[in-house]
């Protein structure tokens, strides 16, 4: 028998997330993949051998079954209706997560042509260097020059005539911002919404293209929503694959190789109890009420250091630190042992960032808001 690493006894030890840990004694404020709601995991849990008397589990069907394809259905129905996503607009479910739309949006809809990009973190920031590819990117707003503290506001926006779309990412997980308000321009909407979609109302007839992975809000990392104006398909460039060519997926119904199945069961599990707790209203109810609690923590405190600009915030993202690395460790590790897993700032960043998605119940942020309360008193 090998004698275990000694780096990983260490971990196995440090890490209460491993081992011998009750899921009901741990918050789960990581980034993405994120905290899934315990109805839905115990739903899952109890058809994952036997998927409503086939002998299958979802895992093992094929795609082309029936009772998959009342699973697709049923997704696309059940987004359709709780985002209220006009007929105008194809829903396609797709692999690759943002990183794979960076590109396809610039093969599909800038063709060449020219576009405006909002630089707001760095996600954003990846996108329009991958677009770049593709034809004319021009910067709208960065705002990489205050750390990406804040968003801009509309007057502040540079809007090119000429541009096929204005490009922006809604939430940004790194640096805790978000947009509160749909930019007005002359060329259709993209955006990824990845952080924030089923958070809140949209009005997906301004958009010409939304698209969002599903690993903070809608189900496990390997699936991504596409939600796109008809209008707009079929513009792609001549030596756009065929697996990133919207048209083709349209054409295919998001099934020209085999989609994630699981992923799509998932979001089918997620939509219903969406549905169930009250829908997309209740959910930004729910998320208004969580990040106030950090907030309102925030707002009062001789120790922390809130990263975004108060009209900016993010409702998904909590983002501040200590000022000092040493005691954003301590945080950190403290919060820990208390069930407060994953609250460490992005790399890039540092510091302490809390996701609160939709599955994040309200208990959770309460605990953390405490747990912040506790540490400052014995650190001022």
């Amino acid at each position: 028998m090998k004698t275990p690493r000694r780096d990983a006894i260490i971990f196995l030890v440090c890490n209460r997330e491993v081992i011998g840990v009750k899921r009901e004694d741990t918050f789960n404020f990581a980034a993405g993949p994120s905290t899934m709601p315990r109805s839905v995991l115990e739903k899952a849990a109890g058809e994952m051998l036997n998927y409503r008397g086939t002998g299958m589990s979802v895992m093992e069907m094929s795609h082309r079954s029936a009772a998959f394809l009342e699973i697709f259905d049923t997704a696309k129905t059940s987004l359709r209706e709780l985002l209220r996503v006009p007929d105008s607009h194809e829903i396609l479910l797709l692999q690759g997560g943002a990183t794979l739309q960076f590109a396809a949006i610039g093969m599909n809809l800038l063709s060449g042509g020219a576009a405006d990009y909002a630089v707001t973190g760095r996600f954003s920031a990846r996108a329009a260097e991958e677009a770049k590819k593709y034809g004319t990117v021009r910067i709208a707003a960065d705002t990489s020059a205050t750390g990406h503290d804040r968003i801009p506001k509309q007057e502040e926006l540079k809007l090119s005539e000429d541009a096929r779309y204005f490009y922006y990412c809604a939430n940004n997980t790194i640096y805790g911002t978000e947009w509160h308000y749909d930019p007005q321009t002359p060329c259709p909407l993209v955006c990824d919404m990845s952080s924030d979609i089923l958070t809140r109302p949209v009005d997906f007839s301004r958009f010409g293209l939304v698209y969002a992975g599903a690993q903070k809000n809608m189900a496990p990392a390997g699936l991504t929503v596409v939600i796109v104006d008809k209008s707009l398909v079929g513009r792609e460039l001549p030596f756009t694959p065929e697996i990133m060519s919207y048209k083709t997926m349209a054409e295919t119904d998001s099934m020209l190789n085999t989609p994630p199945c699981w992923c799509i069961y998932m979001l089918c599990l997620v939509l219903d109890w969406v549905r169930d707790m009250g829908g997309i209203q209740a959910m930004e109810k729910r998320k208004a009420e969580r990040a106030g609690m950090l907030y309102d923590v925030l707002d009062s405190s001789r120790l922390y250091i809130p990263h975004a600009r108060r009209e900016d915030r993010s409702f998904m993202n909590v983002t501040f630190s200590t000022g000092k690395k040493e005691l954003d460790a301590e945080f950190v590790a403290g919060a820990a042992k208390r069930g407060l897993v994953s609250v460490r700032g992005h790399k890039s960043t540092g510091g302490m960032r809390a996701s609160l998605y939709n599955a994040m119940p309200p208990e959770g942020a309460k605990k953390l808001a405490d747990y912040m309360r506790e540490f400052e008193r014995e650190h001022v």
